[in-house]
């Protein structure tokens, strides 16, 4: 199972009304396969998926699934919910529109114990066919799914990788350790990246790669043929950009600066807002500082 090394968490774009803009959806979509992406995941937590009904995420899967079909590119498609049922329903459309996986992040809100988590994503995969990638993002969901369970799931032979947003890199080196060799570990984040390339990661499910594709491309890159110091440079170059796209809720900065580079982005859809006037100045001095105003 290959998606890719560079994966972009796309931002959705909206018309002023808060509908999905789905023809700017697909220019998005070729912006960032130009820009380094190796595939993209659609209606993630970047792409606003809490606000999205099912025929919505579904016209959006086929409306991305154009551009990376014809790139060559992987698509893979935001399903989880913290409904077992409704997940499984989101997967099944997802395998049915043609996605290369399904990205499902653990159930918030209910705080499932391990094993209420080890039984919700088993459930799923004997469900589907449809390859999974577990997300493991406890700062939005308030809980953490540990090393031993993300072990346990995969062996199940359609749970094929994990986005791990924690940060930890004690975690980390626990998911290395236990898990198959042939595991995808994706950091979530994307100051982690090049410390998680070090400890087995194989890429990273990014937002600031909206704006920095190119040079993170080029990071993983440099690591993969062991030039670590050049992967040094290119992460420091990064780290304003990663710091920048995150001073406030994802995916506000995000969006804002897709917005000045001249994407139609809408307004975001409540109870999200938009980005303050100080959080704009300094996302356009990151923008200048780059090139990209």
């Amino acid at each position: 199972m290959d998606f890719g090394r560079l994966i972009t968490a796309m931002v959705t774009p909206f018309h002023e009304n808060g509908s999905i803009n789905y023809s700017e959806a697909q220019r998005l979509a070729n912006y960032l396969l130009d820009n380094g992406s190796d595939g993209l995941c659609v209606a993630g937590t970047t792409g606003e998926s809490a606000t999205m009904n099912q025929e919505e995420r579904r016209q959006l899967f086929l409306a991305v699934q154009e551009v990376t079909r014809e790139r060559g590119a992987s698509l893979i498609a935001g399903c989880g919910s913290n409904n077992t049922a409704d997940t499984i329903r989101l997967c099944r459309m997802a395998q049915e529109v043609g996605a290369d996986a399904a990205l499902l992040v653990t159930p918030y809100y209910n705080k499932p114990p391990q094993d209420g988590l080890y039984a919700h994503y088993a459930a799923v995969a004997e469900a589907v066919e449809l390859p999974l990638v577990l997300y493991n993002v406890p700062g939005r969901t308030g809980v953490n799914m540990k090393p031993d369970t993300v072990a346990r799931l995969a062996q199940l032979p359609n749970i094929v990788a994990l986005k791990e947003a924690t940060g930890d890199m004690d975690q980390m080196s626990l998911l290395s350790a236990k898990t198959p060799a042939d595991f995808l570990i994706y950091s979530g984040e994307d100051s982690a990246l090049l410390p998680m390339l070090s400890l087995g990661a194989c890429g990273v499910i990014s937002v600031s790669s909206h704006i920095v594709g190119p040079s993170m491309k080029e990071m993983i890159v440099a690591w993969e043929e062991g030039k670590t110091e050049q992967a040094l440079e290119l992460h420091l170059s990064c780290f304003d950009a990663f710091q920048k796209m995150f001073l406030t809720t994802n995916p506000l900065p995000v969006k804002y600066a897709m917005q000045r580079l001249g994407f139609q982005m809408g307004p975001c859809r409540l109870p999200l807002t938009w980005v303050t006037d100080e959080q704009a100045a300094s996302i356009d001095a990151l923008l200048q500082h780059l090139g990209l105003l």
